[in-house]
C-alpha cells in the first residue's frame, strides 16, 4: 500500500514566465535585452493571449482595449 505524506511539497516552478499586457493584437517582441535579447519577431494574438517563440514572454491583451478595427 502506498501512503501519501500529508502535506506534500508543491512541484517545482520550472521558470518565471515574463507577462506583458498589450493594448492590440499585433505586437512584436526582442526579448527586451537590446544585444542580448533575440531577433525581433511579429506576432498576431489569436485569442486573448500568446507566447514568444524565443523567450517565452507571454502576451496577454488587456480586457479594456479598444477592439481593432484595421486589417
Amino acid at each position: 500500500m502506498l501512503i501519501q505524506p500529508a502535506n506534500p511539497s508543491p512541484r517545482p516552478r520550472l521558470g518565471h514566465v515574463e507577462t506583458v499586457i498589450v493594448q492590440t493584437h499585433k505586437i512584436s517582441c526582442d526579448g527586451g535585452l537590446g544585444a542580448l535579447g533575440h531577433p525581433r519577431v511579429w506576432l498576431k494574438i489569436g485569442g486573448h493571449q500568446t507566447f514568444c517563440p524565443y523567450c517565452s514572454r507571454l502576451f496577454v491583451v488587456d480586457p479594456n482595449a479598444e477592439p481593432e478595427t484595421g486589417h
